[in-house]
């Protein structure tokens, strides 16, 4: 009936490369410090107590932590905004709270816009409402222009939609990659 009979083993886990995201260890370390305030504080607070709950046991975890950190937009050498961010982590995360209902599309533009006017490429969109929820965003930017005009933004391909502005000016555009992750607990 059968010539030869040829078994092939067939590995069901396939091989992901995953790629390590920039400043991982300290995203990790303010999340897990994220659920433990929001643990212990439950919800219904204003930002600033969980700001200060945030900033003490970010520092107890022994991570240097700038609460309102200035940031400045410029354009065209002259200074046209000044915005403080709630948390800036060891000088590389800026952590931006939240006490809402759900995290909205004009939370997400707040803290993109401060990564836009910084050359800080990670930040964190933390909501102590009804349920905890933490959006973390990389942003690398690009070399030319970097922080001015309008840049163009191409989201990661997992991502559904493609955001893109074109810079207005001497048709030089900057590069940004914008990657959005949600993170829910189990």
């Amino acid at each position: 009936m059968f010539k030869s009979i040829r078994l092939i083993r067939v590995n069901p886990w396939p091989i992901v490369r995953v790629r390590r995201m920039k400043h991982e260890e300290i995203t990790r370390r303010i999340i897990k410090v994220f659920y433990d305030v929001y643990n212990e504080l439950g919800r219904g607070f204003l930002e600033s107590v969980y700001e200060q709950a945030m900033a003490i046991a970010l520092r107890e975890g022994g991570l240097a932590v700038t609460q309102q950190a200035p940031i400045t937009v410029h354009f065209r050498g002259h200074l046209v905004g000044d915005f403080r961010a709630d948390l800036l982590v060891e000088g590389a995360v800026i952590v931006e709270l939240k006490a809402a209902r759900a995290i909205d599309v004009a939370h997400q533009a707040q803290l993109m816009n401060y990564l836009r006017a910084t050359e800080i490429e990670v930040g964190l969109l933390l909501n102590f409402g009804p349920k905890p929820r933490v959006q973390t965003v990389h942003l690398r930017q690009g070399k030319e222009n970097k922080g001015h005009g309008s840049p163009r933004m191409n989201t990661d391909q997992e991502t559904a939609r493609d955001v893109s502005a074109v810079s207005r000016g001497g048709g030089a555009c900057s590069s940004w990659f914008l990657l959005l992750i949600r993170v829910d607990p189990c």
